[in-house]
Order: C-alpha cells, then sequence, then structure tokens
C-alpha cells in the first residue's frame, strides 16, 4: 500500500532517515515517525507513506501518519489555538503565567498555589476570564491545555454541581 500526502505551497519538508521537519512561516516542527513495517518517503516534493502488508492495524498507522503530517502543515501555516474560561464561584482565582508554568492562586480558598507545566513551544496568555493558549504543534498546544485543566481538577468529594470552580476548555478553535 502506498499513500501520497501533497505538501502545500509555502511549505518545506526535510526527511532524515525517520525524522520529519517540516517548516513554514509560523515556524518548525520535528516528529520522529518509525515502524518496522511502515516507511516515510520523500520524492519530488511529495510524502509518501509505504506499506509491506494491508493488514488493519498497518493500514490504520499509515492513516495516522498522515493526519499527524497534515496537522504538522496545518500548524506551520496557521497555527492552533485554544481558548479556556477561567470559572470561580466561591473564591477568585489569581491566574499568572511565570516562565514555563502557569500559577493558579487561591483555588477554593487553599493557601497552597497549584502548578501547570507549559510545554516548550507553546504560549499561554491570560486575558481577563479567559486564557488563550497558542502554538504550532498540536499536541503540545493540546497538553498543555490538559495540564492547565487538570490542575484545577477537584480531588475530594466535593459535587462538581455545587463546586463548579475550575479552568476548562471552551474551544479548541477547529
Amino acid at each position: 500500500m502506498k499513500r501520497k500526502i501533497e505538501v502545500p505551497k509555502g511549505i518545506e519538508t526535510e526527511l532524515e532517515e525517520k525524522d520529519l521537519m517540516v517548516k513554514g512561516e509560523r515556524g518548525d516542527i520535528k516528529k520522529r515517525f518509525y515502524h518496522p513495517k511502515i516507511l516515510l518517503k520523500k520524492k519530488d516534493g511529495e510524502l509518501f507513506i509505504e506499506t509491506r502488508d494491508d493488514k488493519k492495524k498497518t493500514v490504520a498507522i499509515v492513516g495516522t501518519w498522515a493526519s499527524c503530517i497534515n496537522n504538522m502543515f496545518r500548524g506551520v501555516s496557521e497555527g492552533y489555538q485554544y481558548r479556556m474560561k477561567i470559572s470561580h464561584v466561591h473564591f477568585p482565582m489569581n491566574i499568572s503565567v511565570e516562565g514555563e508554568r502557569v500559577v493558579i492562586k487561591n483555588f477554593l480558598g487553599q493557601k497552597e498555589d497549584r502548578y501547570a507545566h507549559v510545554i516548550e513551544g507553546v504560549e499561554v496568555k491570560v486575558e481577563g476570564e479567559e486564557i488563550v493558549i497558542t502554538g504550532v504543534d498540536k499536541e503540545k498546544v493540546g497538553q498543555t491545555a490538559a495540564n492547565i485543566e487538570n490542575s484545577t481538577r477537584l480531588r475530594t468529594r466535593r459535587d462538581r454541581r455545587v463546586f463548579s470552580d475550575g479552568i476548562f476548555i471552551i474551544s479548541k478553535g477547529d
């Protein structure tokens, strides 16, 4: 089986063994694509995913690779943006970005600060009651949003209908 992926205009690709480097106007992304039965090749400015067999799992991985590569193309040309809503009913939270982490103060009146890791290559901005997360790599932007949302998850037996405080993803920019 052979699947062709056309490279959009304005995007450069470099393939070094198993590593694919994609460069565009917003930045660059490098990812490793390795599977013993699947090969990624570059020929005449186009990418090809080749496999030796037509088993269901192998074909599924080919589709996953094609989707990842297309996400890389979209990321370096348009970028990705997630929006999160800061929700507080009982105690107002103070959110700030300090280097590679988001600091959440006064969550449910707790004295201890909560922290969320910001992955390298992702930009986080606090705009009033919203947090905007932007970047070129879809996986990194999504993981950073998940880190922030998980840092305010209730870990006790409080009723979520009453204690609706937290930071929640409201838009993935799709």
